[in-house]
């Protein structure tokens, strides 16, 4: 007899091929519906980028606003993608994603109509909070629905591609969309995706709610935002202001209350997080992987974009056009990538597509050496994002596949939560590097330039450039080559790093077979 519609199953009787673990035309479909609000995620990323100028002048907000209107967004994804991952095994990943949507789409209406900066934050942090629901439950549902080992492998792999195409389309879409219309419509191009999504996902999508998972614990749903947001805090006040004792605090208060997490899931029967599914090697050096590997990809990624348009003179489009090659990369890596795991062990196809990427860092380490800049950075960068496709797809599908079906959706926000905290670490850690090494470069005064001219100058490139029209002539050129210099340092530390993770991925996932019929060989 059929399961009810809150067992592992579909919430119908499934057919002989669905059994067999095959899937058809509906899936698939599936799969690209899927595919739409991760792509919406990251493409909301960049486009808020290109529209702050029009909204700044606007709604005139003050330095602080401004920076809370950019971080509210990432600052409540990551604090929320834990709990939301969890709550969507208990209530149902399909229902969970619905609501979700809906959600997403009322916080655009109403960030697009926004008279203030403190509305608009608050509408920022309500996307935030919405885009939470909508990665893990994405991804936990590509698992119920592809339960080959072989299809699900290359859907997680489209599936990890779309971030990435998101934020690498948000600039041409961006500029496009401001070029004929306000700054409101950098928020309402959701609409579409959360009208098409309501509509199909009754349809197209399989309904799934895991048995016998218990209540929720608001208790640890506290710690775990306790933890979590603290320590993203800290993080992004480090990569702008530097340490300072408020962001040191933040960091030491996060960690304990991840402390007190971690011991009350231990004693928990429904726990928010199983602990047990650590004791897997490959779900545990797979989270390691993705962590270092988004460390490298995100502090790299700010420096590229900034070289584009600091130094190379770019508009945001056009540098928005540039990054297009390295987005192409990410994608046939996260195709291929699960192709190649069938006949090499994952761990091989990881370590050699992490090699490449050291070939890309090494290249942006020497870019001031070299002629034709853009066509360097571009070619350099497509190395760099060709490794992150392929261990965001073989990465991602080994957290997931190690995981019961039961706790497939908090395996995916383990999953998403560790690539936002290297994303984060890698813009905190390699900026504040470059940073340092600009100031060191640009530290000494200029005879006779203003007080105010001087700060700026030796602030950042950014800075630097703000003022270009007053500086003396050679001053920009050489903040450009102290900006050089730092981005070679912070690249050079990349290179060392994923060689390092490399090496990990091909002695610690040696024992991770090559996909078969049944799975992968020693997957746990």
């Amino acid at each position: 007899m059929t399961a009810p519609c809150d067992s592992l199953s579909l919430s119908h009787s499934p057919p002989a091929a669905r059994r067999e673990g095959r899937t058809g035309a509906r899936e698939w479909t599936g799969l690209a519906l899927l595919a739409l609000p991760t792509l919406l995620l990251g493409l909301d990323l960049t486009l808020l980028h290109l529209a702050l100028p029009a909204l700044a002048l606007d709604l005139r907000p003050t330095s602080a606003q401004a920076l809370w209107i950019v971080d509210a967004y990432g600052f409540m994804i990551a604090g929320f993608l834990v709990t939301m991952g969890t709550l969507g095994d208990r209530i149902g990943r399909r229902k969970l994603l619905m609501v979700g949507a809906a959600a997403f789409g009322a916080a655009s209406v109403m960030a697009a109509c926004s008279t203030s900066a403190a509305q608009l934050i608050a509408a920022r942090a309500v996307l935030g909070v919405a885009g939470a629901t909508l990665m893990p439950s994405t991804l936990a549902l590509i698992s119920n629905m592809f339960l080959h080992p072989h299809q699900r492998a290359l859907a997680i792999g489209l599936w990890a591609t779309m971030f990435a195409l998101g934020m690498a389309a948000g600039p041409v879409v961006g500029g496009l969309l401001l070029a004929h219309h306000g700054w409101g419509a950098a928020f309402l191009v959701a609409l579409p995706v959360v009208g098409l999504l309501l509509v199909a996902a009754p349809f197209l999508l399989p309904e799934y709610r895991a048995p016998q998972q218990g209540r929720l614990d608001l208790p640890s749903v506290a710690l775990s935002l306790l933890a979590l947001l603290p320590v993203v805090y800290g993080i992004k006040q480090v990569a702008k202001d530097g340490i300072g004792v408020g962001a040191v605090m933040a960091l030491v208060g996060g960690l304990a209350f991840a402390l007190g997490f971690v011991r009350r899931q231990r004693r928990l029967r429904h726990p928010l997080i199983d602990l047990g599914l650590f004791a897997s090697r490959a779900f545990s050096v797979a989270l390691v992987v993705l962590l270092v590997g988004l460390v490298g990809v995100g502090g790299t990624m700010l420096l590229v974009t900034q070289y584009l348009q600091l130094v190379a003179g770019l508009s945001p489009l056009a540098a928005g056009l540039w990054m297009g090659p390295p987005a192409l990369a990410m994608l046939v890596a996260g195709i291929t990538a699960p192709l190649l795991a069938r006949r090499i062990r994952p761990g091989h196809v990881m370590a050699g597509a992490l090699g490449l990427s050291v070939v890309g860092y090494l290249v942006l380490s020497q870019l001031d050496r070299t002629p034709h800049g853009i066509a360097w950075v571009t070619a350099a960068f497509s190395l760099v994002y060709l490794g992150l496709g392929t261990i965001a797809a073989l990465g991602t599908d080994l957290v997931v596949g190690a995981a019961p079906p039961e706790k497939a959706g908090s395996a995916s926000a383990l999953s998403e939560t560790v690539q936002e905290l290297g994303l984060a670490v890698g813009i905190a850690t390699l900026g504040s590097l470059t940073t340092a090494v600009y100031r060191t470069r640009m530290g000494d005064p200029i005879d006779g330039m203003a007080v105010a001219l001087q700060r700026a100058i030796s602030d950042s490139l950014a800075g630097a450039t703000a003022v270009a029209h007053e500086l003396p002539a050679g001053v920009l050129e050489q903040a450009q080559a102290a900006f050089l210099a730092g981005l070679n340092a912070a690249a050079a530390t990349s290179a060392v790093s994923i060689a390092v993770l490399a090496v990990l991925a091909a002695v610690t996932l040696r024992h991770v077979g090559v996909a078969a019929d049944d799975g992968l060989s020693a997957r746990a």
